[in-house]
């Protein structure tokens, strides 16, 4: 929802999931910390904003953890076939 344009509340993303919202605050904050979202205030409501600069940088990173857990589960094998 929040990758297709424009701030949504807590409200707008919760209104068709079957998790609570108090379950989505915490995955907003979770993808806020990595940069990927932000939120704005406005008035007393917290508007939740997609962040897609950031996007190919958390791409680049999970591609290197992914090389590197490849490299490690082929030492494994090598070192198990052995």
């Amino acid at each position: 929802m929040l990758c297709a344009g424009g701030a949504l509340s807590i409200a707008q993303l919760t209104a068709d999931a079957d998790i609570t919202r108090q379950a989505v605050t915490k995955h907003l904050q979770v993808l806020a910390d990595a940069g990927l979202v932000r939120d704005i205030r406005q008035g007393r409501e917290r508007l939740w904003e997609f962040e897609p600069s950031r996007l190919d940088e958390a791409r680049r990173s999970l591609d290197t953890i992914a090389q590197q857990w490849d490299q490690a589960l082929a030492r494994l094998k090598s070192a198990l076939e052995k």
